[in-house]
């Protein structure tokens, strides 16, 4: 048995070969029919019949297998190899209503996911994602890193309690699902060292943008005694490693997306550091304005987070990755630690991807005093008594320890140019979709 890029060879002309698969395309003539088959791995092969051979009710999708003599035809498409097929096997006969054709509204690809994802476009986006994981562990394997998973029913919140998703648990109580790994990773980095995971995690954020989904596959890492500059050059040899090779195995996938790949030739480190201070500063240089929480338009200012529309005007003229470093710590969460040389800041900061992508990490150093980090918790009105634990970690051999998180998804919507991040996973999940 055969898959259609094999026996695009010289070595296979003019000999018998047997290949299954589904019908991508069906032309029927007068004398011939040409069976173009997909097979399981999204390769495209002709084969050709005597109409006579071909069941009329034969259709697009149908489960088959072909048997017969390939031939070198620059006629042919996808390489111009053909099957002079011998025989053909049918498994099922598709109905012949098939929904998903050439040209069809993204709402209507999106309700049938399942079998959108049988078009080349989407093949070619889960290659190119199963290629990104698989080379983001080949990068913590080489660098002796442990792999790890974290419970994904958890008690707290890591972002933020307005964005938890909550769960019904035994005895009418209730949990939540885990918006990040790093509390449990930070535990880990006391046993095992470097740590890292890959989990999804979920957001109830109310966002329609187009890179939020409410889960999303979340790689994060964890080490201890570090300091922000180490965890900056984690994340910059990590995301050019995982690039450089995700480019070089996915040559043709990246073709039929047409993704321009010679962007990522100068995709090195070091990548450029920002500080906070200074984004800002551009930003008004380029009377930049924000809504702000009363609705009011504005022009940005020190002490404003960074948003998506702000992220995109500091990255779009780049070509490689930009460290935005030192946000106020007020707009970061509880367990990013003060910088002892400039107050009021965090030793915190976001990667943000080129050509206006916006962040795609985000990490810092972990605030280890038991004392700080509980006046923060308590400031932002957390439960403390669902954080006991991981208060140990402060209260028993408490050490300087740091971390990030990289969006799987994100990434692949920078690295493909896809503009929708819903189009980076197989089964998106969104505010007004669950289903299939």
């Amino acid at each position: 048995m055969h898959r259609a890029n094999e026996l695009k060879s010289i070595d296979h002309i003019g000999k018998n070969v047997t290949i299954r698969g589904w019908v991508y395309r069906l032309r029927k003539q007068k004398e011939k029919t040409f069976v173009i088959l997909r097979d399981d791995r999204g390769g495209i092969i002709q084969s050709v019949f005597p109409s006579s051979s071909i069941p009329v009710n034969l259709t697009v999708e149908s489960s088959i297998e072909v048997t017969g003599v390939l031939n070198k035809d620059p006629r042919a498409p996808e390489g111009g190899y053909e099957i002079r097929g011998t025989g053909l096997k049918i498994f099922n006969i598709a109905d012949a209503n098939y929904p998903i054709g050439e040209f069809q509204s993204i709402e209507l690809l999106l309700d049938n996911r399942h079998l959108a994802l049988r078009t080349r476009r989407m093949i070619a986006v889960a290659k190119i994602r199963a290629s990104i994981l698989k080379f983001a562990r080949n990068w913590f394997i080489t660098n002796d890193w442990i792999e790890v998973t974290a419970p994904i029913i958890v008690r707290g919140a890591v972002e933020g309690g307005s964005t938890l998703f909550k769960v019904k648990y035994f005895n009418n109580d209730y949990a939540y699902l885990s918006q990040s790994a790093q509390l449990y990773l930070e535990a880990m980095v006391f046993c095992l060292g470097s740590v890292w995971s890959l989990t999804p995690s979920f957001r109830a954020e109310s966002s329609r943008t187009v890179r939020h989904l409410s889960e999303f596959t979340h790689l994060e890492a964890e080490a201890p005694w570090v300091d922000l500059e180490e965890i900056l050059k984690v994340q910059e040899q990590l995301v050019s490693y995982i690039v450089e090779n995700v480019i070089a195995e996915r040559k043709d996938e990246f073709a039929l997306l047409k993704r321009d790949i010679s962007v990522f030739k100068s995709l090195r480190p070091p990548f450029q550091r920002i500080a906070y201070e200074k984004a800002i500063e551009t930003l008004r240089l380029k009377d930049f304005t924000i809504v702000d929480e009363t609705g009011r338009s504005r022009r940005i200012e020190l002490g404003d987070d960074l948003n998506i529309d702000s992220e995109r005007e500091l990255s779009k003229n780049l070509s490689k990755p930009l460290f935005v470093v030192g946000y106020p710590i007020a707009v970061k969460p509880f367990y990013v630690k003060e910088d002892p040389q400039n107050k009021g800041y965090g030793l915190a900061a976001d990667m943000l991807a080129p050509d206006g992508f916006g962040e795609i990490t985000s990490g810092g150093i972990r605030e280890d005093d038991s004392l700080s980090i509980t006046k923060k918790m308590e400031k932002e009105g957390l439960d403390i008594t669902s954080y006991q634990w991981y208060l140990d970690l402060r209260r028993y051999g408490s050490v300087p320890h740091g971390g990030f998180g990289l969006g799987i998804e994100r990434l692949m919507r920078w690295i493909t140019r896809i503009d929708d991040i819903k189009d980076t996973i197989l089964f998106p999940r969104t505010m007004s979709r669950v289903s299939p």
